[in-house]
């Protein structure tokens, strides 16, 4: 199954496609990820945009800082800057692994592996990434998923529960919704 999101308004934006640009330059990549994939594939409203992107967080805000965008590390030591462009910000991920986790924080590891950052997420629909001309991979079946409107967690339940609890509240709070 193939879907697209190209003629989402918010993938339209010359911000967020100068942002994706210059993540993406010299051999790296970066792709829009989870809910502005999922409620554009829903036909719901995208109130925010969310990167993964193969630079490592410093190279992020190097890079972001470079194109005329102001990096704040968020979480940095997790592989998160919120990278704010043109007023709006944009969260912006590494790769990565969860090595270790206690329930609600994860030691993690960075990579470069895209089915592998798929498959540490929560569901299936939140695990959809966008490249910047609007294809859409899915690496763990979330667009059947999206199509049959079914929440499910990717991999074994149990385990995605006990790497972070609030995906319980995260699961009750989606099946109401989609």
């Amino acid at each position: 199954m193939s879907a697209s999101v190209a003629d989402a308004e918010w993938l339209k934006s010359r911000t967020l496609q100068a942002l994706l640009s210059a993540l993406s330059d010299g051999g790296e990549e970066a792709r829009v990820v989870g809910g502005a994939v999922r409620n554009t594939l829903l036909g719901q409203a995208v109130t925010d945009v969310d990167i993964a992107t193969t630079t490592l967080p410093d190279e992020t805000a190097r890079r972001a800082e470079v194109a005329g965008f102001k990096p704040v590390p968020t979480g940095a030591e997790h592989g998160t800057i919120t990278v704010v462009a043109n007023g709006r910000p944009y969260e912006v991920t590494t790769l990565r692994d969860d090595v270790e986790t206690d329930g609600r924080r994860a030691r993690v590891h960075f990579g470069r592996d895209w089915k592998r950052d798929a498959e540490r997420r929560d569901f299936t629909i939140n695990a959809l990434y966008a490249t910047a001309k609007g294809e859409v991979v899915d690496l763990v079946g979330g667009l059947a998923d999206i199509e049959s409107r079914t929440i499910r967690f990717i991999g074994d339940a149990e385990t995605r529960i006990r790497e972070d609890y609030l995906r319980v509240l995260r699961f009750f709070r989606f099946f109401a919704w989609y």
